[in-house]
């Protein structure tokens, strides 16, 4: 008789445990609906059920289209349980884009939120494999063409969970594709597991907090730093798919919540918030940010209007589940800008083309290994090879050392900027034009140029209220930095184009104004 379930250890096993520890316990609220851990894992159970009797086993995949809600984290769980593997789909790709993720990883059932409808339908005209679409809402009826969720939720439960191994893919998350197609990255259980114990470590997510999930669940930064590290511990998380400013400081207040992650930009709408200051955030004891580094003057910033706050930055990928590095509090002034030190099962070198370690302070790409890591990306052998050449798994990233062991992100390789031969850090250009207090946001690109091959550009978004200068700009720049860095020219815009996990999108901004320059000798 086999033995294996006695040491099984999948994401599904996560929320049984914590359920048999603490079933009483508040889990999971979305509106006006709140689960239990015993009535989330009984849930979960019923849906895990109905995906088996739709003839979903382990290692069928199951594609999940929607925006955060109590029936997507609800998925996510009974998905593990029946062995499946979830593919999450950006609901910001449009139909195309999600046609290709949902074909390429051959998704058998596609989950459907409630905004994005027309989307699935028309994507999934173009994925044969697809057997069947399911509105993924509970107590809702279905539209035309599609299956009540509600059906798989008062399924009879899965009378026991399929014993697997944790080495067997647990997600398949596809990267933004901005150089090529998406990459699927392969994550297995006991990858996506070793790095909830990273977080439970090094970024302190306790059963105690109390959570709110606002940035997209389908990205692996809220799903598998916080929701899931949260389940696997007992905490408590408040899931919506509203992260406006003002929704989320009335959330903030409200439901009393002491954690919080956000990027960069989604904490300076915030700040710039006219109900910031007459907000109750005296619950909020944990703060994390990620997807950017937090420009030092908003650091500064937010450490002095929420002066009881701790905050801890973020680093990582979604190859490496997502975590590799952490800021932590008692660092983040003496270490502003910094990326931290590797988390507890993570490995980290900073090296050359030829993969020798760099002095300190010099820049070389970001390597990782770790029990985290992807397995592979999903029919992609020579990307899998390239991305593991040399022993390494290699970022794409640019970094330095100091001589503490602290990282400092310099830039992603495509989008260093290379300007009359030098080579020049957007960030480095950012960090400065930041200390102009009339400046909210601000993104450093290269854009095409006759004489400089790519003249440095900054793409600067005014507070509210200020009258934004051109050359203001420029002359505080040629005071503090060198000449080749200093931007050629400055663009004024009302926001900037970002993703849905808050990183603002240089790629776009490259296309929208290629043409700046093309006028210049």
């Amino acid at each position: 008789m086999s033995t294996g379930h006695l040491r099984q250890q999948t994401l599904f096993d996560v929320l049984r445990r914590t359920a048999a520890r603490f079933p009483e316990k508040r889990a999971i609220r979305h509106h006006d609906v709140s689960w239990t851990y015993r009535e989330f894992h009984t849930l979960s159970m019923r849906v895990a059920g109905g995906l088996r009797a739709q003839g979903i086993g382990p290692g069928d995949r199951v594609a999940v289209l929607s925006r955060n809600s109590n029936a997507f984290a609800l998925a996510r769980f009974a998905i593990a349980a029946c062995g499946a593997v979830l593919v999450p789909v950006n609901f910001m790709l449009n139909a195309d884009e999600a046609a290709y993720i949902i074909g390429h990883s051959g998704a058998r059932l596609l989950l459907v939120g409630n905004t994005e409808l027309e989307k699935a339908k028309s994507a999934v005209s173009r994925c044969p494999a697809v057997e069947q679409l399911f509105w993924l809402a509970l107590n809702s009826p279905a539209p035309d063409g599609l299956q009540p969720f509600d059906a798989l939720a008062s399924a009879t439960p899965l009378a026991e969970p399929p014993v697997i191994d944790n080495t067997e893919p647990a997600q398949i998350v596809y990267t933004s594709g901005t150089e090529s197609a998406p990459k699927g990255a392969v994550l297995s259980h006991a990858a996506v597991l070793w790095q909830y114990s990273s977080i439970l470590a090094d970024a302190e997510v306790a059963g105690e907090d109390v959570l709110l999930h606002a940035l997209p669940l389908f990205h692996c930064a809220q799903l598998d730093c916080f929701l899931g590290p949260s389940i696997h511990c007992g905490g408590s998380n408040v899931i919506t798919a509203d992260n406006s400013p003002g929704n989320l400081l009335h959330l903030l207040a409200s439901e009393g919540i002491t954690s919080f992650f956000a990027p960069p930009t989604v904490w300076i709408s915030l700040l710039r918030h006219p109900d910031f200051d007459n907000t109750d955030l005296s619950a909020l004891r944990k703060g994390y940010y990620g997807a950017s580094i937090m420009p030092v003057e908003v650091l500064k910033e937010i450490q002095a209007r929420l002066p009881d706050l701790q905050l801890w930055n973020l680093y990582g990928q979604t190859e490496i589940a997502p975590t590799a590095t952490i800021l932590k509090p008692a660092d983040q002034l003496r270490k502003a800008g910094s990326a931290g030190k590797p988390v507890l099962h993570v490995e980290t070198r900073v090296v050359d083309d030829a993969g020798n370690d760099v002095p300190v302070g010099e820049i070389g790409e970001v390597v990782h290994r770790s029990p985290q890591l992807l397995t592979e990306y999903f029919k992609n052998p020579e990307k899998t090879a390239e991305a593991f050449a040399g022993g390494w798994f290699h970022s794409g990233d640019l970094a330095t050392l100091d001589h503490e062991g602290y990282l400092t992100i310099v830039d992603r390789k495509k989008d260093m900027i290379k300007s009359g031969g030098e080579n020049v850090s957007g960030r480095e250009v950012e960090e400065t034009i930041y200390q102009l207090d009339w400046v909210a946001e601000v993104a450093v690109i290269g854009l095409p140029h006759q004489r400089w091959v790519e003249a440095v550009t900054a793409v600067v978004v005014p507070k509210a209220g200020a009258e934004p200068d051109e050359d203001a700009v420029i002359r505080f720049c040629q005071s503090r930095l060198a000449t080749f860095k200093v931007p050629k020219r400055i663009v004024f815009a009302d926001d900037l184009p970002r993703n849905p996990s808050g990183k603002i999108l240089k790629r776009e901004l490259r296309l929208a104004h290629e043409e700046v320059f093309s006028n210049d000798g």
